[in-house]
């Protein structure tokens, strides 16, 4: 199986499959196809391995359903692309190379993989939208995609040595990593220093990657263009009062 990641600012991996080769995504990533590509959506894809699979899936932020895509008769073309700016980095994993990942880090990978709950922790209603942070563990043995926002940064942590990252920022890390979330020291840094109130630390052994442009950061800095459904309707009552007087104007 060849690749190639095309474009710089909104890249889409590209994926040259040969005959009775196939790679699972989660359901609705897929970009286009050519037409030996063939389809087939289940819960089994992705480590599933029943109910108890999808679950451990969908706790670490994926989703129930997935879609493998494999060539048949010939070879086939298939191409995902990233929703947001940023990177779509390749990765081998196997037992003993497996990672953390964002929980829409996920892009696709070859039969094998194995996707799972990370980490899983609340900060309290209106942090991520309410959801808490997550994080997807990457293993099984595959070649897998994984897709980080805006720009990435990768350190190498020597053991004991710790990152503290807005968890935002964390794209994903190496399983040798040890990971907690802390809170930013002193009332008035938590209240007043706009660098909200937790913390991800991570401690060495192992690389890093973050990113840098986190969707909540996207979404907040897009919410004052937003209009709202109320806003929306006034805005149209009063371009139609306006297009009635224009009207009436060039009418007399």
């Amino acid at each position: 199986m060849n690749h190639r990641i095309l474009g710089t600012t909104l890249p889409v991996l590209e994926l040259q499959l040969q005959p009775g080769e196939s790679v699972v995504a989660v359901s609705g990533e897929l970009s286009w196809m050519s037409q030996s590509i063939q389809l087939r959506t289940g819960a089994q894809f992705g480590g599933g391995g029943g109910f108890l699979g999808a679950f451990k899936r969908v706790a670490g932020g994926g989703s129930i359903f997935m879609t493998e895509y494999s060539a048949q008769g010939a070879p086939g073309l298939l191409a995902f692309a990233t929703r947001v700016p940023g990177h779509i980095l390749p990765v081998e994993v196997n037992p003993s190379q497996t990672y953390m990942i964002h929980r829409h880090g996920f892009l696709c990978a070859t039969p094998g993989v194995d996707l799972g709950v990370g980490f899983q922790q609340s900060l309290g209603a209106g942090i991520f939208g309410g959801d808490g942070f997550l994080l997807q563990r990457l293993g099984g043995s595959c070649h897998a995609w994984i897709e980080l926002d805006g720009e990435v940064v990768n350190y190498d942590l020597q053991a004991g040595e710790t990152m503290r990252v807005h968890p935002g920022h964390v794209g994903m890390f190496e399983a040798s990593v040890q990971f907690q979330i802390t809170r930013i020291p002193g009332i008035r840094n938590m209240l007043f220093g706009g660098d909200g109130i937790f913390l991800a630390a991570l401690t060495g052994p192992g690389r890093i990657w973050l990113q840098s442009l986190p969707l909540s950061n996207l979404a907040h800095a897009l919410s004052p263009y937003l209009v709202s459904p109320g806003e929306a309707a006034q805005d149209a009552g009063a371009g139609a009062i306006i297009g009635s007087v224009i009207r009436g104007l060039t009418q007399k």
